[in-house]
């Protein structure tokens, strides 16, 4: 990305989540900064890359769950920058009328989204902020029926959200609304990072802590809550590689895996 021109408003210097979780995906959309950062982080935590990529299996496995059970409506929130297998390409290959929306509040992930991704059918992409759910809603509301059921994805983003925010929402706060919004039958979909290595946690935090985001790391029982009023579907919140596997794991879920996934179901 150096060779590119940088957007409005980005500070290429200050490392980005985003596009470090690009660099972990061994993808190209970052830059120095973030490689840097990312790299510090895979001195600590090894496991980070492969952990990434489990993360993205989970994405595959859960749209593709949502979209066979009769879901159209899909809104990818803090979605990232595009990698293989991204959310509208699974559902579409299940339904292709299934609607996608992915929403981020970066410009350098909207600038490449609409690139890459506006150009098919049933696809959008909106600049909103989660921090900020009555704004996000209103823009959704262009897209999306909320009278009909909605899948909402929040993958590897309440971590960086704290439950109370002085920019905006909590992350409980968030995903409440997001509940009392959508339809029954609507569902939930996160995948969430935990304190796997106490003992290098601290470190890990302070190199996020300089990056565009803070780590908000939460327990088992903390990551839950936020199922509060769904119904939990099976296995329930597991690591990744253990939700539905559909082939055997490439990786031991229990040495990578840094978080656990989950996705519910508002009852009817």
């Amino acid at each position: 990305m150096e060779d590119q021109a940088t957007p409005v408003g980005v500070d290429p210097n200050v490392p980005n989540v985003a596009r470090m979780y690009d660099y972990y995906l061994d993808g190209k959309d970052n830059y120095a900064a973030d490689r840097a950062a990312a790299e510090q982080i895979l001195k600590l935590f090894p496991e980070t890359r492969d952990s990434a990529k489990e993360n993205r299996a989970f994405l595959s496995r859960a749209v593709r769950h949502l979209v066979e059970s009769g879901i159209r409506q899909i809104v990818d929130l803090g979605s990232g920058l595009p990698t293989r297998g991204n959310t509208h390409e699974i559902a579409h290959a299940v339904a292709p009328d299934t609607r996608v929306v992915y929403v981020d509040y970066d410009p350098v992930v909207c600038v490449h989204s609409r690139a890459l991704l506006a150009k098919g059918d049933n696809v959008t992409i909106v600049q909103a902020d989660a921090r900020a759910p009555e704004t996000l809603l209103t823009e959704l509301r262009e897209h999306v029926d909320f009278d009909r059921p909605v899948a909402f994805l929040l993958l590897a983003i309440l971590h960086f959200i704290p439950d109370e925010n002085p920019d905006g929402a909590g992350a409980y706060q968030i995903i409440q609304r997001l509940y009392e919004a959508s339809a029954p039958g609507s569902h939930l979909v996160l995948s969430h990072a935990i304190d796997a290595k106490p003992d290098t946690t601290p470190e890990a935090l302070e190199i996020y802590n300089r990056s565009t985001e803070a780590l908000s790391l939460r327990t088992h029982a903390e990551i839950a809550r936020f199922f509060d009023g769904y119904e939990l579907l099976e296995p329930g919140l597991v690591f990744p590689k253990d939700w539905r596997p559909v082939d055997p794991p490439l990786f031991n879920a229990r040495n990578t895996s840094i978080g656990y996934v989950g996705v519910g179901r508002k009852p009817s």
